[in-house]
């Protein structure tokens, strides 16, 4: 099961990634059960898992400061 897929939350290429998934899902309604869609999906998860190492990072370099900040002032 994927994370919230809303558009607002990801990059504009993991948007898309999903609009393809989601457009197999609406054509191949049987088929996806079988794997029709699975290569969409692997995608998507690796867009998705990129994007959240980024954020990952990012967020991981602004509390690093922070604690240095606050250790300087101490």
């Amino acid at each position: 099961m994927h994370p919230d897929l809303s558009a607002h939350l990801h990059k504009d290429e993991c948007n898309q990634l999903v609009a393809l998934l989601k457009k197999c899902h609406d054509e191949k309604k049987w088929a996806k059960f079988f794997g029709a869609c699975n290569e969409a999906d692997s995608a998507v998860w690796r867009c998705l898992k990129e994007e959240r190492l980024e954020k990952r990072a990012k967020n991981y370099e602004k509390s690093f400061a922070k604690r240095a900040s606050q250790m300087k002032d101490s």
